[in-house]
C-alpha cells in the first residue's frame, strides 16, 4: 500500500491535488498492469471458460472495494493487482487455442495500445474539433477499404459506429428515409392509404435487422423472409416470387439486406444477383458484411464479396476479423447523400450554421450517437504500421484451418457436417450411428454446455434447420488442426458420457 498524499486547498495556487489524478502514479499502475498483460499473453495452454457463479463472483468485486466512505481513499496497489487478476480470470481466454466459440477475438496487442491512449487523452470522435486525428484517419481508412469495394472514390463516404447493430439500423433509417419521403417527419401516417412498408432479408439474418424493423416503426411481421438455397445463401430463384407474393399482400418492399458472413453458419449471399434483383424493383441494397466484409482484403477471398459495388451501403466489423477492440464498426454509403438523410436533426450546440473545413470532416450529422470513441484509431495504426498484409495473411490463414477442420469431420463416421465452410465458421453434429433422431438437439446442447463447463475449450451452438448444431469460429491464428483433433475427441468422449449416462438412466 502507498502513502496517500495530503489534500491541499485550492488557494495554494495548484488547484485541487487529488493523487488518483497524479502522473506517476500512473505510470506505476500502467506498468502493474502491463507486466499482467504480458504474462497472460505468453501463456498459450489450452483454456476455454472458467465460469464462476454470479454470487461468488460478485463477493470477490465486493471485497476488492474500499470501505472508505467521508475521504479520497488512498491508492492500495494489492487491490489494484486484484482487480486486474479477477479481471483476466474471468473472462473468455480469447488468446487460448482452446478459444472457437465466437466472432470476436484477441486483439493485435498493438491495437490494445492504441486504445489505451485513446481512453487517457479521451477524444469523442463525432466532431472535428474534439477529435481531429481520429476525423482525418477515419477518412483515410474510408479510402484505404474502399479500394477493395470500388466505389466512385468522389461520391462514397464511411461513418463509424458503435457495433453493426447500429450500423444496419441507420443504413436501413437511409434507405426508409430515400425511398418513402415523409416517414422521418409524419411517420406512418405518410404512408396512409399506401402499401405499408416492409424489408426483404434472408431467413436467417441477424436479428439486429428484425429488430431494427421494430425500432424503425416498420414492424417484424413486415420482414419478407426469402428463402435459403443449400449452402444458407438467398435463393435468387425463390426470391423474386416471394417478393411479388409481399407485393400481392400490399406490401411496399423498399430495401433488401444481404449477408456477408451469416452469423450461423458464415454464408455469402450472391451480391452480384441480388443486386441486379434490387436494381429490377428499385430497391435500396444493403450488404450486412459485419462478419465477412473483411475478406476484401485478401486477393484470394475477396470473389466471395463479388458484385459489393453494386450495393447501396455496407456494414463491416472490424472487431471481428481485423482484430481490434470492440467495438469499431464502418458503415459505407455508396453514395455520400444518401448518409445525411438517416437522422435530420437541428442543434445548435453541436452542429454548426457555417460550414468550414473543419466541420466538413464531422460525422456528429450520421451517425446516432453524439459522443462517440475515437474507434478507427486502432484499425488505422495497424494500417498504418503493418499494411493490409497482415490481416489478409491472418483471415487467409483462419480459412484454411476451417476446410481442413471440416475435412476432419467430415471423415468421421461419429459426425455429421452441415455446410462446406465459406469463410472461418463451422457448424456440426456429434451423431453416431443408432443414436435416435428426436435425441439429436438435445444431445448437442448437452455436448456444448459439458464441453463448456469442463473448461479446456469454448465453442458455440446454433440451431441449423431447427436442430441444434455445435458451431466453431477459427479467430486465432495459434489454433492449429491438432487442437481441432483434441476438441473432437473430447466433445466425443463427452458425448458417449452423456448417451451412456441417459442408457442406464432408462434401464435403471
Amino acid at each position: 500500500m502507498t502513502e496517500s498524499r495530503p489534500h491541499h486547498p485550492a488557494s495554494d495556487g495548484s488547484g485541487l491535488l487529488l493523487e488518483a489524478f497524479d502522473a506517476q502514479l500512473f505510470r506505476a499502475t500502467s506498468e502493474t498492469a502491463l507486466a499482467k498483460l504480458e504474462k497472460h499473453l505468453s501463456d498459450l495452454s489450452i483454456r476455454g471458460l472458467e465460469l464462476t457463479d454470479p454470487a461468488t463472483l460478485s463477493d470477490a468485486a465486493k471485497a476488492l472495494m474500499t470501505t472508505e466512505r467521508e475521504q479520497v481513499a488512498a491508492f492500495d496497489e494489492e487491490k489494484l493487482a486484484g482487480i486486474i487478476d479477477l479481471y483476466i480470470r474471468t473472462g473468455i481466454q480469447v488468446h487460448s487455442p482452446g478459444y472457437m466459440g465466437r466472432q470476436f477475438s484477441g486483439v493485435v496487442p498493438l491495437a490494445g495500445v492504441i486504445d489505451f491512449v485513446s481512453s487517457v487523452v479521451n477524444q469523442p470522435a463525432s466532431f472535428y474539433e474534439a477529435a481531429q486525428l481520429p476525423n482525418a484517419v477515419e477518412r483515410i481508412m474510408a479510402d484505404e477499404l474502399n479500394r477493395f469495394i470500388g466505389w466512385d472514390p468522389a461520391r462514397f463516404t464511411m461513418v463509424t459506429t458503435s457495433g453493426g447493430s447500429l450500423a444496419n439500423l441507420t443504413a436501413l433509417l437511409a434507405a426508409r428515409n430515400q425511398k418513402l419521403p415523409g416517414y422521418w417527419s409524419e411517420g406512418g401516417s405518410s404512408l396512409r392509404g399506401q402499401p405499408r412498408p416492409a424489408i426483404a432479408v434472408g431467413a436467417d439474418v441477424h436479428y439486429s435487422v428484425a429488430r431494427a424493423a421494430g425500432v424503425m416503426g416498420i414492424g417484424e411481421a413486415q420482414l419478407v423472409r426469402l428463402p435459403l438455397n443449400s449452402r444458407g445463401q438467398i435463393s435468387v430463384a425463390d426470391a423474386r416470387p416471394a417478393l411479388e407474393a409481399a407485393e400481392r399482400q400490399n406490401l411496399k418492399v423498399f430495401c433488401l439486406v444481404a449477408s456477408a458472413g451469416s452469423t450461423s453458419v458464415g454464408a455469402f449471399d450472391p451480391l452480384d444477383e441480388l443486386a441486379a434483383l434490387a436494381g429490377e424493383r428499385d430497391l435500396w441494397l444493403h450488404v450486412d458484411g459485419a462478419h465477412g466484409a473483411s475478406l476484401l482484403v485478401s486477393d484470394t477471398l475477396r470473389e466471395k464479396l463479388r458484385g459489393i459495388d453494386k450495393a447501396d451501403s455496407l456494414t463491416w466489423d472490424a472487431h471481428k476479423l481485423m482484430f481490434v477492440p470492440a467495438p469499431c464498426t464502418m458503415l459505407f454509403y455508396r453514395d455520400k447523400e444518401a448518409s445525411r438523410t438517416a437522422f435530420r436533426q437541428k442543434a445548435s450546440y453541436v452542429f454548426d450554421e457555417e460550414p468550414d473545413i473543419y466541420t466538413a470532416y464531422d460525422s456528429g450529422g450520421k451517425n446516432f450517437e453524439c459522443t462517440k470513441r475515437p474507434m478507427i484509431m486502432t484499425l488505422w495504426s495497424l494500417w498504418a504500421m503493418f499494411g493490409r498484409a497482415l490481416f489478409a495473411e491472418k483471415i487467409e490463414y483462419l480459412c484454411r484451418l476451417t476446410e481442413e477442420a471440416h475435412g476432419i469431420v467430415r471423415t468421421d463416421p461419429d459426425f455429421e457436417t452441415l455446410h462446406r465452410p465459406e469463410a472461418n465458421i463451422l457448424c456440426f453434429r456429434y451423431h453416431p450411428a443408432g443414436i435416435r433422431k428426436a435425441d439429436v438437439h438435445r444431445l448437442q446442447i448437452a455436448i456444448r454446455n459439458s464441453v463448456k463447463l469442463r473448461g479446456n475449450f469454448f465453442i458455440s451452438k446454433v440451431n441449423v434447420n431447427g436442430v441444434a448444431a455445435l458451431r466453431v469460429v477459427m479467430m486465432n491464428h495459434q489454433i492449429t488442426a491438432e487442437h481441432f483433433r483434441m476438441l473432437i475427441s473430447e466433445i466425443r468422449r463427452t458425448g458417449q458420457d452423456l448417451l451412456s449416462s441417459e442408457a442406464g438412466t432408462e434401464t435403471a
